[in-house]
Parts: structure tokens; C-alpha cells; sequence
């Protein structure tokens, strides 16, 4: 029988239904990647607060600084990585650093082991969902990678939402500890194993694509796609920026939303629901806006999707009921969809088939290195002037990126599906 992906004479192809099998295989996998940081979203910040009694709301959200620094970096190796070791080996190795998380978690005397615990858990990430997003992009070449991206990210965000409010729920039953974060065990486990034994490599796909794609002056250094992917092109320079501050307010309402909402009276099951709602819709949402950035381009869906964010954020500051909290958290789980796959998919569509790779990890290094800025910055300005404060603030700045996307980026139509064109600045 031929493998997916190939004729039966062996021959590579592109395409989501020549390469359907592995594909689906992939978006399973990514949903156990992003079940390991749903398992964080609701109870973790609540353990800091109620279990290990921090009253510093910098210090409880530096386990997402930890996160956010380690998981910047794992990205931006994770691309050259992947091209001289292979897809599947970083697969499998960001899973090797996934497992032992779960364990520290549970029995995680002091708040530093939490900390240390997310620092393993941004290798994972940034192994394992980079590998997702680039196997899977590689896979069907570049007629579909709104679709394939936004597939990715469904799985990924849809597992984040739903274990966010499984986590709460039975947080509500048997507290914090331990038993909310048993499903990362099992994450772990089932990652790792259809890792190793059922994925394959996809760097077959990437030389038939180079093989077929016009052809680069010379070989770019990694040096060279770094300064291109963070300012030199202002395609490249646009997503980035705008993906660092999208980063930024998740990382913000990861470690603010909990703590703000608990300051209400709000208990844990419901604060579990809120934070379900938001990457729950992000999830679902990908599925057709990731198809909708092939077809309508890119610039349009991350402009309006930063501006519906910073709506959202917005809404939530201003506001102190249940209901006005959970539609912020629908407008921010809404434009978090538009903007998510037509980011990476900008980038794919700016990028070379030889380095694209390398420019992908450049841009997820900017990404979630927001994760640390978001959590830094909105814990020290909560702790100064309050959570509404750093809400809003972090609102604010979302919209200024939005803005700097309008004025930045170039929508191209001279290529398939109006995709966006590499334009130097």
C-alpha cells in the first residue's frame, strides 16, 4: 500500500487529500499539545493564590515569564532544528520534555517548582506545536495553508478550551490538586506514543515544493532570515509584531483573568467556563477563518481580528458581571481566530520553501515571546493599579498593532488565493 502522501510508484505529491491520512494524525496530536497548556489555564494561577498563599500578582504570573521565555527560544531553534535533524525527531523530542510536567505540577512543593515546570513545558511547546504547524504546511503546499493552519490551531486551541473548563469543573469537586491535572499525563503519554511510532517526515514535501518554487539568488544565512522575518520585510515585520502582541494579552489574560475574576467572588467553576469560552472560539473559529485568509488574503482578518481583541479586552475591564465577561471573552476568542492563521500563514505565504521553516520558528519566537511580556508587564501594572487597569492597557496596545498591519502590510493579488506577497521595506 502507498504511503499518504505519495503515488503508488513512491512518488511524493502535495495536498490536504493526497496526504489526508498523516494530516488528520497531526491535528490529533496538536490536541494533546495544546491539552498540556489547558491544563494550566484555570487551576494554576488559583494554586499560587490559595495554595501557596503569593499575594504578588508579578510573582504568581511569573510561571507564564518562565513559559513565554523558554518557548520564544525553543521556537526560534526549533525551525533550523527541523531542517537538519527532521520534523519528526523535534516531534518526538519537545514530547520527551512534556512528560515530567504533569508530575512537577502535582507535587510541586514550592512555587519555584511551578515555575521550572513551564520552562519544560515551553520546550514542549515550542517543539511540539511548531512541528505541527510546519509538517502540516508542508503537506499541502501552497494552494491550502490557510486551511491547514487553521486545522492545526482548531485542534490545538479547541483542547486548550476544553480542558480549561474540565480542569475547573473538577478542581470544583476535588480541589486544586492533584486531580485536575491527571489529564496531562495522559496527554503526554498518548503524544508521545503516536509520535514515535505513526508520524513521518515530511522533508520529502518541502524538496518537491523547493523543486517546483522559483528559485532564491543565493542560500540565506540564519542571521539573514532573522533580520528579515523581524524588520527588514514589512510583510514579515507586520505578522511578527502583530503576533507578539497577540501573544501578549493571552499571556496576560492566562495569569489576570483568573485572579480578577476570583476578586469578585467569582468561584472556581465558572471562572473554569470563562476561560474555556475564550480559546474554545479561537479553536472552533480557525476551522473556516484559516480557509477565509486563502480566499479573501490575509491583511483584512488580522487588522479586524486585533481590533475585535482589544474589544474584548476592553469589555472585560469595564465591566463586573458573569454575563458582560463572558461575551469580552467570545470577542477575544473570535478575533484571536482571525488574526491566528492568517498570521502564520502570511508568514508562510512571505517565506521561501528553503528557509520557510527557519522564517516560521523567527516569527514564533517573536509570538511567544509575548507571553512573557504580556504576563510581566500586566502583573506589575495590576499590582500598581489594578487588574481593570492592566486589562485595559493591554487592550489598548492590541489596537495600536492592529493599527500598525493597516499601515504596514502589502496584501498581494497577484498570487493564489490573494495571498500575501514578500515586500521589502
Amino acid at each position: 500500500m502507498a504511503r499518504a502522501g505519495q503515488s503508488s510508484q513512491g512518488e511524493v505529491r502535495l495536498g490536504l487529500r493526497e496526504n489526508w491520512p498523516q494530516f488528520a494524525l497531526l491535528v490529533v496530536i496538536n490536541a494533546f499539545v495544546g491539552g498540556m497548556v489547558g491544563i494550566e489555564r484555570t487551576v494554576v494561577p488559583l494554586i499560587g493564590a490559595e495554595e501557596f498563599h503569593i499575594a504578588s500578582t508579578a510573582l504568581i504570573t511569573s510561571f507564564i515569564v518562565s513559559f513565554g521565555v523558554v518557548k520564544a527560544f525553543a521556537n526560534l531553534v526549533s525551525g533550523q532544528l527541523a531542517d537538519r535533524w527532521g520534523r519528526k525527531h523535534i516531534l518526538v523530542l519537545g514530547w520527551a520534555f512534556g512528560l515530567p510536567v504533569p508530575f512537577l505540577i502535582i507535587w510541586a512543593p514550592s512555587w519555584g517548582w511551578i515555575v521550572a515546570a513551564n520552562a519544560l513545558l515551553g520546550i514542549n511547546q515550542g517543539f511540539a506545536w511548531s512541528m505541527t504547524v510546519i509538517m502540516k504546511v508542508d503537506l499541502v503546499g501552497p494552494k491550502s495553508r490557510g486551511l491547514a493552519v487553521g486545522l492545526n490551531e482548531f485542534a490545538g486551541y479547541l483542547a486548550v478550551g476544553v480542558t480549561a473548563f474540565l480542569t475547573g469543573w473538577i478542581a470544583s469537586a476535588h480541589g486544586l490538586r492533584p486531580a485536575p491535572i491527571y489529564l496531562g499525563i495522559g496527554y503526554a503519554l498518548a503524544g508521545l506514543t503516536l509520535s514515535v511510532f505513526m508520524t513521518r517526515d515530511t522533508r520529502h514535501h518541502v524538496r518537491l515544493e523547493v523543486a517546483n518554487h522559483a528559485r532564491e539568488p543565493s542560500q540565506l544565512r540564519f542571521g539573514e532570515i532573522f533580520l528579515k522575518t523581524s524588520f527588514r520585510d514589512r510583510n514579515l515585520f507586520a505578522a511578527s509584531q502583530a503576533g507578539l502582541v497577540n501573544n501578549l494579552n493571552d499571556g496576560m489574560s492566562w495569569g489576570i483573568f483568573p485572579l480578577f475574576f476570583a476578586s469578585f467572588g467569582l468561584g472556581v467553576e465558572r471562572i473554569g467556563v470563562l476561560k474555556a469560552i475564550y480559546p474554545a472560539t479561537w479553536g472552533i473559529l480557525q476551522v473556516a477563518s484559516g480557509p477565509l485568509s486563502d480566499c479573501w488574503g490575509r491583511k483584512g482578518l488580522i487588522v479586524g481580528g486585533m481590533w475585535v481583541q482589544a474589544a474584548g479586552l476592553f469589555l472585560t475591564a469595564a465591566t463586573q458581571q458573569f454575563g458582560w465577561w463572558l461575551a469580552g471573552s467570545l470577542l477575544l476568542g473570535l478575533g484571536t481566530a482571525m488574526v491566528y492563521p492568517s498570521l502564520i500563514a502570511a508568514v508562510s505565504d512571505a517565506s521561501h520553501p528553503s528557509w520557510r521553516a527557519r522564517s516560521l520558528s523567527v516569527y514564533r519566537f517573536w509570538r511567544d515571546l509575548g507571553y512573557a511580556l504580556g504576563a510581566l508587564s500586566a502583573g506589575l501594572i495590576a499590582d500598581r493599579f489594578g487588574f481593570a487597569t492592566a486589562i485595559a492597557s493591554i487592550g489598548a496596545l492590541t489596537f495600536l498593532s492592529g493599527l500598525v498591519v493597516a499601515v504596514a502590510m502589502v496584501e498581494g493579488r497577484g498570487s493564489p488565493a490573494g495571498s500575501v506577497r514578500p515586500a521589502k521595506r
